[in-house]
């Protein structure tokens, strides 16, 4: 059957179709996934509550606004306009909220699905976009539909692009800067100084809007930067430059960072507009000028993160993340028997659930940790571009073992864990003593992934089940 399957794919008219039609239907797939009765549930979800009416204000005012008491209620119903004319204290950046509120501005804020649109398009957009970057570092199509066939089917990456927290657009903008750093790094020239880098500044505008939306994508800024100037040095090196020091390390550093840290810079200003530019907003006129007042809301921001030790039921240290060990429930409700539809002995259930299919998941984890002991062994730079994302999405978090954070932080990296996946099934593949053998093993393995989806999809979409079934998905104490 192995046989029979990997000659059907590999004829040509297959071939042929695969590469022209496979991404967008990869695509395709990733919009069913997340689009599919997005309005459900109606209500807002886990840090729904915050983000959503934040980006609501945030749109009618510039900046944000309080709001009264027991407001969930009151906006779920429709009525959105009831916040206060006192400004709120919020500790994100804007602009993943301005993205939040785009939608609600287009379909209407009394609808839920407008709350998640936007979120869901940037999650979709993702797929496609680690279709090409996979192309570009694994040089094959074929890879490069795997690696968005497991990206579109993961629970995580489904739940998050269908909620509307700030998470998967980090994740997408961190996403594109990898893009654009990998765009660059084709043209860079050893040979000579570069001063002016056009995929380096795109790649600049990207991490600023990171950043723009939360904080962490400084740490992306940090390893992407520093990434471009030792690799080219040690190029410098290795293509025997005497004077790779300063030619590599001082002044094409400095120009380095001409290109992309000042553009950074400008795109995070920038979403502050609205504050900027209105006078309402939190900590807006706390000193004579715009620019030393919002220096002072960052430093009250910073206290707030550094300081959040705040017990949750669904906290995850950092350690557990790439183990999926406690994922974050965002949403779940339950029925008895006889209320409302529900007619079966033991009640229903309805949940809404961040967890990743296992089967993608934990081998992509098992993956990460191979890749990094590869990339001692061997140095070679496809591993190392890889790890690049991880140790901009990852490493800083275990730096905060004692804050309040939860598993879903994980999407920021997810894509790299996935193309660690891609990376490690390429190399058993091409290194097996049978390779169409191995490549029928992998669709096999795709095969059962999709089928993983499926059973899994009712806790990722908040579909109405039985509480049994529900309680099927339940692997591990700790899920629950």
């Amino acid at each position: 059957m192995i046989a029979t399957l990997t000659n059907y794919l590999n004829r040509t008219d297959v071939r042929k179709f695969i590469d022209r039609f496979g991404a967008w239907l990869i695509i395709a797939l990733a919009a069913v996934l997340r689009l599919w009765n997005l309005g459900y549930p109606g209500k807002l979800v886990f840090d729904e509550t915050y983000y959503v009416k934040d980006a609501w204000t945030l749109w009618n005012n510039g900046a944000e606004r309080a709001w009264p008491n027991d407001a969930n209620p009151a906006f779920e119903s429709g009525s959105v306009n009831t916040y206060l004319t006192d400004p709120s204290f919020v500790v994100h950046p804007p602009l993943g909220k301005w993205i939040i509120g785009l939608g609600m501005w287009l379909f209407g804020p009394e609808h839920s699905y407008s709350w998640r649109i936007t979120t869901a398009l940037v999650g979709i957009v993702a797929v496609g976009l680690l279709i090409a970057i996979a192309k570009l570092i694994f040089k094959s199509t074929a890879w490069a539909l795997a690696a968005g066939f497991l990206f579109a089917i993961d629970g995580h990456a489904i739940v998050l692009a269908r909620t509307a927290l700030l998470d998967n657009s980090l994740m997408f903008f961190a996403l594109l800067a990898f893009y654009f750093l990998l765009r660059d790094q084709q043209l860079r020239d050893i040979d000579r100084l570069v001063r002016f880098r056009p995929w380096l500044i795109a790649a600049g505008l990207s991490l600023g809007a990171a950043t723009a939306v939360k904080w962490s994508g400084l740490y992306f800024i940090a390893a992407f930067g520093i990434y471009v100037v030792v690799s080219e040095a040690l190029a410098r090196r290795a293509a025997g430059q005497t004077d790779w020091q300063s030619n590599g390390l001082l002044k094409q550093g400095a120009f380095t960072f001409a290109n992309l840290v000042p553009i950074t810079a400008v795109v995070y200003l920038a979403s502050w507009s609205g504050w900027i530019f209105t006078s309402g907003g939190y900590d807006r006129n706390v000193t004579g000028n715009w620019f030393t007042s919002l220096i002072e809301y960052h430093k009250a921001a910073y206290g707030f993160h550094v300081g959040l030790h705040t017990p949750h039921n669904y906290a995850s240290n950092a350690l557990s993340w790439l183990f999926a060990i406690r994922p974050t429930s965002f949403f779940y409700e339950g029925l008895d028997l006889g209320q409302d539809s529900c007619n079966t002995i033991g009640g229903c259930s309805s949940a809404v659930t961040a967890l990743g299919n296992p089967f993608i998941w934990w081998p992509a984890a098992a993956s990460v940790f191979f890749l990094a002991v590869w990339f001692v062994k061997t140095r070679q730079r496809t591993a190392g571009i890889i790890l690049l994302g991880l140790a901009g999405g990852y490493l800083p978090w275990l730096l905060f073992l004692n804050r309040t954070t939860f598993q879903f932080y994980a999407i920021a990296f997810l894509p790299w864990m996935i193309l660690a996946l891609i990376f490690v099934a390429r190399h058993y593949v091409y290194q097996a003593a049978r390779p169409i053998r191995a490549q029928g093993l992998f669709v096999l393995y795709a095969t059962l992934c999709l089928l993983a989806t499926i059973f899994f999809l009712p806790i990722w979409n908040g579909a109405w089940i039985p509480y049994w079934y529900w309680h099927a998905h339940m692997w591990l104490p700790s899920w629950i």
